[in-house]
């Protein structure tokens, strides 16, 4: 795959990590952004993400770092940085080092998620990231089942090459196989936070009518690193896709899926078949990450009058997110491609 012609550091949400890969006094190593991270959850429970390295000579805190109550303690000389980054002790000084600090990120565990903000100009978060029952004002997690999950590291593809296929009608009937072509029934770009809702089945003959299609899907877009979705009229289940850059090349993708329980079953008979579905719902989402993964970003886009709508409409959204506020190949600077063209 090409390098996309996107920035690869986008402002918004991103997810990191689970949050049961965290436990009390855990440390863990992680890369995004092109930057070498620690996360690290202390005696109290809160989280902490930060970037990896002593501000004293440089010490890797993920190899050797030790949690020490509410502190973060670097493996060479015994330095204490807290929360906010800040050295708070030198264990053979008087007192602390108070011009040097750690950067930090802002933090949510949401979705059985950690997602910290990233924003090159340093800027606080001017957005929520969603949440996959409460966006929909309906549900809990006890109302589901247990979260079914996939990670995929390291895959040459952009977020927004997933964001974009939230408006991608034509893609359901030839990747998924749906019978007929969904239609769009909302789209909603006027917030960083964003809503597509869509008619679609997965069952029936080729011959059927959309207006006789009584189930759909909406989504909602927390900026281009998170996306909840909830189902309708079809199996109960929401879902979260999260794509998280790592370097100028890469992103990691993570997606979860929670199946609804299902009342006056055989409960063992129902988990199995919630699972069963649940790992169809994934396939699915796979199948989209096998083109994702190969795809060349197309900039300018030979686009039919039916799709022509909803991708300039997702397009225009998304350059709010990079740091110059232009998307396309203009994102890192450089002309913009004028070949091809809306037929």
């Amino acid at each position: 795959m090409a390098k996309p012609p996107l920035s690869m550091r986008p402002t918004g949400w991103f997810q990191v990590a689970w949050c049961d890969e965290i436990g009390v006094g855990d440390v863990l190593r992680m890369k995004y952004f092109d930057q070498e991270m620690v996360a690290w959850r202390a005696e109290s429970g809160r989280l902490t993400v930060m970037n990896a390295y002593c501000e004293h000579l440089g010490a890797h805190l993920g190899y050797g770092g030790k949690v020490v109550g509410e502190v973060l303690q670097c493996p060479f000389h015994g330095w204490q940085w807290n929360r906010q980054g800040r050295n708070v002790c030198i264990p053979y000084q008087d007192r602390p080092n108070r011009g040097r600090r750690i950067a930090t990120y802002p933090v949510v565990e949401r979705n059985e998620s950690v997602y910290i903000w990233h924003d090159v100009e340093g800027r606080e978060p001017f957005f929520d990231a969603p949440d996959v029952f409460a966006s929909f004002d309906d549900g809990a997690a006890a109302d589901y089942y247990p979260q079914q999950r996939l990670y995929r590291p390291g895959l040459e593809l952009h977020p927004q090459y997933v964001l974009e296929n939230g408006v991608d009608f034509a893609h359901f009937k030839y990747v998924h196989n749906t019978p007929i072509v969904p239609v769009f029934t909302r789209h909603d770009f006027a917030e960083p936070v964003s809503f597509v809702d869509f008619t679609i089945t997965f069952e029936g003959a080729d011959g059927q009518r959309i207006e006789d299609v009584n189930s759909g899907v909406q989504a909602v877009n927390g900026g281009l690193g998170v996306a909840v979705t909830k189902s309708w009229g079809m199996v109960d289940n929401r879902t979260i896709s999260a794509i998280t850059p790592v370097n100028e090349s890469t992103s990691d993708v993570r997606f979860m899926v929670y199946i609804g329980r299902t009342a006056g079953k055989d409960p063992a008979r129902a988990e199995l078949k919630a699972r069963q579905f649940g790992q169809e719902v994934i396939r699915q989402f796979e199948q989209d990450i096998d083109i994702w993964a190969h795809q060349r970003y197309s900039d300018r886009p030979a686009l039919t009058p039916d799709e022509f709508q909803g991708f300039t409409a997702i397009r225009t959204w998304a350059k709010q997110f990079y740091p110059n506020g232009r998307g396309g190949s203009t994102a890192d600077g450089h002309a913009t491609s004028r070949t091809g063209g809306r037929q």
